[in-house]
């Protein structure tokens, strides 16, 4: 997507059903050679990618799926075009993709998954127009307005309420669906949202039914929400240790003595690249007052190159930085229970956690308060 701001900042979670199959039919406009059709997911931690040929429109693909799982289908019509893109979830049997002329308006029937994930994107379909609406202000400004701060902190401020209304329309389909797999998905990403407020998520998981919660990724995500306790505002935050960008073993515990931001975003996140200049300016107030950021990247192993540029363009060549560039499968990304970039814990000299997820101007607030 061209437009950096909106990138996705949540990972969406696989549907525990049966092992089996999958055979994708599709019919698509009258597309030919050199038009061709993309198949791109993650089954069990691992990137599946699978191409094929269109001829009249008509192209297949088939294979195993280990469980359900929200996959990206791209067809381009000539090389250097733009991919029309559908998101859904491969599952297994057979399916059949079918429109007159674009992909990512394609209909989509013998998935009764699918059906029941675009009656859920139905139901947040107000946060679909807000962010077209960002979209096409960011599009349309100039290279001056990108660079001015007060433009940008204006349409983060409309990005955020777009967010939150996203949000809210979840915590609705949840209380209205409690037999729905799509509750979870709604779930976890609220969870991003309040910083996994358990006291808030434990109702409202009860509230499922028993069938959900005792699902695959029912159970996933009452795990997270015991893994939580040990991540509580005053608790010691877990040791790790990482490689920097030239191979050396960074550990946490190295700051030990130091207030310390522990960040996590990517290159690839434009959210994360917006709180970027945020957070450069927080260390130049404050890094000579016992203030350090060690920042985790969530990028790809193919993709050092960009990581590194992106450090470069962002001004964070001050900054410690860390990754095993294994994408979303972060070990430390894991440990922290991170669903969404960005996210942040500032860590006291102590080693405790002292606040989370401090966006904007709030991570400045805090160091003055902290640091005297």
């Amino acid at each position: 997507m061209k437009k950096w701001l909106l990138l996705a900042a949540v990972a969406c979670p696989a549907l525990g059903f049966a092992q089996g199959k999958y055979l994708l039919k599709g019919k698509v406009g009258n597309y030919n050679s050199p038009a061709k059709v993309y198949l791109d997911c993650h089954l069990n931690g691992e990137a599946i990618k699978d191409s094929a040929e269109i001829v009249n429109g008509v192209f297949e693909f088939k294979g195993d799926v280990p469980f359900a799982d929200l996959a990206m289908m791209q067809l381009i019509a000539k090389p250097g075009g733009e991919p029309d893109r559908l998101l859904f979830y491969l599952e297994k049997g057979e399916m059949n993709i079918t429109s007159e002329h674009e992909l990512g308006k394609a209909k989509i029937t013998g998935s009764a998954l699918n059906t029941e994930f675009d009656r859920y994107k139905l139901f947040i379909s107000g946060y679909d127009s807000a962010m077209a609406s960002i979209n096409r202000i960011y599009g349309g400004s100039s290279e001056v307005q990108r660079n001015d701060t007060t433009f940008m902190q204006w349409l983060d401020g409309r990005f955020r309420k777009a967010i939150e209304l996203r949000r809210n329309k979840q915590r609705e389909f949840i209380a209205a669906n409690p037999n729905s797999f799509f509750s979870i998905v709604a779930l976890k990403e609220v969870s991003v949202g309040n910083n996994m407020n358990v006291k808030e998520l434990e109702p409202m998981f009860a509230s499922l039914s028993e069938s959900v919660r005792n699902s695959r990724e029912g159970k996933e995500f009452r795990s997270m929400m015991n893994m939580e306790g040990k991540l509580a505002i005053g608790g010691t935050a877990p040791d790790f240790v990482q490689n920097d960008v030239n191979g050396k073993p960074v550990h946490l515990s190295d700051f030990r003595g130091k207030y310390v931001l522990l960040d996590f975003w990517a290159s690839w996140c434009g959210p994360c690249r917006a709180e970027n200049p945020f957070v450069v300016a927080a260390h130049k107030a404050y890094k000579s007052k016992n203030f350090e950021v060690l920042s985790v990247s969530l990028d790809k192993q193919d993709a050092k190159d960009a990581w590194l540029a992106a450090i470069k363009k962002d001004g964070l060549e001050s900054f410690t930085h860390v990754s095993d560039l294994k994408y979303w499968n972060n070990a430390v990304a894991k440990m922290y229970n991170i669903r969404g970039v960005p996210a942040n814990f500032l860590i006291s000299p102590e080693g405790k956690i002292l606040a989370r997820n401090l966006r904007g101007e709030n991570l400045e607030k805090q160091l003055a308060v902290l640091i005297k």
